[in-house]
């Protein structure tokens, strides 16, 4: 940073070497005290019976932090000037999600949006602020059109989600509908003439960064539940097939998802769109494996009001869709041959088969999706075509 205000002028997607920055680090960091909290809720409200209302409320809740989170990074991706103000700014998205955060268990446990709302008006209007700065650069007309488009969006949807705090229970979640189809209209209606210039390497990097950061989630919860069941139950010999199962688990989403070049997809706004909206099933699957796991632990200490079967349900669907969501992401575009594109839907499909295994599901489910990074691996080898090319050493 060279002074401390400069013009937000768009950056160029042909720029080489570009990489996340400290400050996208970590924002990605504060963001992950709100995925915790929502895991949180949800292991209770599945530990107590309650996995509907559960799950609904997750996918609302981790709704609101991916949708923020990702429309950071996009605008990030193409307006990044790391100025003093653009820092500010992004502090306050920051604060904003952790307000969020604070207000997931009432959300969770009395269906009050309030703090959440807030939490999420702090991010959204810090937003549209962003872009309004950005139309006032803009080097033409098109682009100034489509800056003024984002942040009148942004502005107008949020109005809408005032609904959540008026409406009955019952009909929340068709409000909660509603609103985020309009939130995902907003980018596909401002960028209709003018896209932004955001960086498909960039863009990559900070989904894989994040994906990282939510599987570290789910380990940290994972170990946490482990360590309590072994210290307040000493129920070692129970807890043991969880733990290692949940590694494999994981081990097994970490592989796949890197394994191949996701820039690769993102060529174009509609390939962008489809990828970047897809991640919502990735990054909600991927954090609710933690949860599953964490369930898991707490049925087989008797903390849970659920069987076995719900329980072992709690990690391997979850689980399945990860493996499942990334296949059709990506994946299956770097595949050759039926075999390659098999490994992973038949995976998804023997982990889902693992919850009928009792107290061994968790490890059955974790050994199934390693024998598919197994067979994944021997099928590239096996065939040039998919073989990805050795690195080269520097000439001296």
């Amino acid at each position: 940073m060279t002074r401390p205000f400069l013009p937000l002028t768009a950056r160029s997607r042909e720029e080489t070497h570009r990489t996340a920055t400290p400050l996208e680090l970590f924002f990605d960091l504060c963001f992950v005290v709100a995925v915790a909290q929502a895991g949180a809720a949800l292991v209770h409200a599945v530990a107590e019976g309650h996995a509907g209302e559960g799950v609904l409320n997750y996918a609302m809740i981790f709704f609101a932090i991916w949708w923020a989170w990702m429309n950071f990074s996009w605008f990030a991706s193409a307006y990044d000037n790391d100025d003093v103000l653009y820092r500010v700014v992004t502090l306050v998205q920051i604060a904003g999600v952790l307000i969020l955060a604070a207000g997931v268990s009432r959300a969770f446990e009395e269906h009050d949006f309030l703090v959440v709302y807030l939490g999420y008006v702090v991010m959204r209007v810090a937003l549209a602020s962003q872009w309004l700065r950005a139309a006032r650069h803009a080097a033409s007309a098109e682009e100034r059109t489509m800056c003024l488009r984002y942040a009148g969006g942004v502005l107008v949807v949020q109005l809408g989600w005032l609904a959540l705090l008026f409406v009955p229970d019952g009909a929340k979640p068709w409000v909660f509908l509603v609103m985020a189809l309009a939130e995902l209209a907003v980018p596909v209606y401002a960028e209709r003439k003018a896209p932004s210039t955001w960086h498909p390497h960039h863009i990559a990097e900070r989904y894989g960064l994040f994906t990282i950061i939510v599987l570290g989630e789910s380990v940290a919860a994972a170990t946490v539940a482990v360590k309590s069941g072994v210290v307040e139950h000493d129920a070692l010999n129970e807890l043991l097939p969880i733990a290692a199962g949940g590694l494999l688990i994981v081990f097994a989403a970490w592989w796949v998802y890197f394994v191949v070049p996701a820039h690769d997809r993102l060529t174009d706004s509609r390939q962008g769109f489809l990828w970047g909206y897809g991640h919502y099933v990735i990054f909600t699957s991927a954090a609710a494996i933690g949860a599953g796991l964490e369930i898991a632990v707490e049925q087989a200490v008797g903390k849970a009001h659920i069987g076995t079967l719900a329980a072992s349900a709690s990690v391997t669907i979850p689980a399945a869709v990860f493996l499942l969501s990334v296949w059709v992401l990506h994946a299956r575009y770097f595949k050759v041959g039926l075999a390659q594109q098999a490994v992973l839907p038949g995976a998804a499909a023997a982990v889902l088969l693992c919850s009928f295994a009792g107290r061994w599901a968790v490890l059955a489910a974790g050994l199934a999706a390693a024998a598919a990074v197994a067979v994944g691996v021997a099928l590239t080898a096996r065939n040039p075509a998919t073989r990805p090319a050795p690195l080269r050493r520097p000439l001296r």
